[in-house]
């Protein structure tokens, strides 16, 4: 009887033992397997920073991108029109622990020479996943319209300030369009992850999220 209840011992340690070790081998495993993170996406944007002393600041800038081509269209039935995204982010002085503000740059190229924004068309206006941000009224950087009875092309540059937090919120949107005057268009995917990419550069305190005007 001693011998059996000895043996009964032995065989409830030697089973707690396995299952143990069981249990110890499926926790080593787990964090594996959780590690495995998405690649980020290559949105082929090309992002600078440097320091401009005239203006005394650090800005970090995404070079022209293209947005869209012969897609872009208003309530009139505009298209053919070609769209690109330019922006930056100004940090005073040599640093890039506070942003002050931030820049978009809107570039439209269009076969007629009447398809630029008059002043009164000029608003910009941004749809973030569901949030409508009115950015406020574009200025022209540079504007040139084919010369002779051939060319007949139309280039306008137009830009906006924008608070940061402003910016925050167009670059972390899953879906964001864009309104100027009666264009309409949207952002594509490697638009956002340049925005995205662009906002990594800073080095931002976690308490300051939203820079000022």
């Amino acid at each position: 009887m001693k011998l059996i209840f000895t043996l009964c011992c032995v065989y409830l340690t030697l089973a707690a033992a396995v299952c143990a070790q069981s249990d110890r081998g499926r926790d080593a495993r787990a964090p594996q397997a959780a590690a495995v993170a998405p690649l980020p996406l290559d949105h082929g944007g090309k992002i600078e920073s440097n320091y401009d002393g005239f203006e005394h600041e650090t800005v970090v800038a995404l070079k022209r991108m293209r947005v869209t081509c012969a897609t872009a269209e208003g309530s009139d039935g505009v298209k053919g029109v070609c769209v690109s995204l330019q922006a930056a982010l100004h940090c005073p002085g040599k640093q890039l622990d506070y942003v002050r503000r931030a820049t978009i740059r809107l570039t439209f190229e269009a076969k007629d020479w009447d398809r630029g924004h008059p002043p009164n068309q000029r608003d910009l206006t941004a749809v973030a996943d569901g949030e409508t941000l009115r950015l406020g009224r574009m200025a022209v950087v540079s504007k040139a319209v084919g010369e002779g009875w051939v060319s007949e092309e139309m280039k306008e540059t137009l830009e906006v300030a924008v608070p940061y937090a402003t910016f925050l919120k167009l670059a972390r949107a899953a879906y964001v369009e864009l309104s100027v005057g009666k264009t309409t268009f949207a952002l594509r995917d490697k638009n956002g992850a340049a925005l995205r990419d662009m906002n990594n550069r800073v080095k931002l305190p976690p308490a300051s999220g939203a820079g000022g005007n």
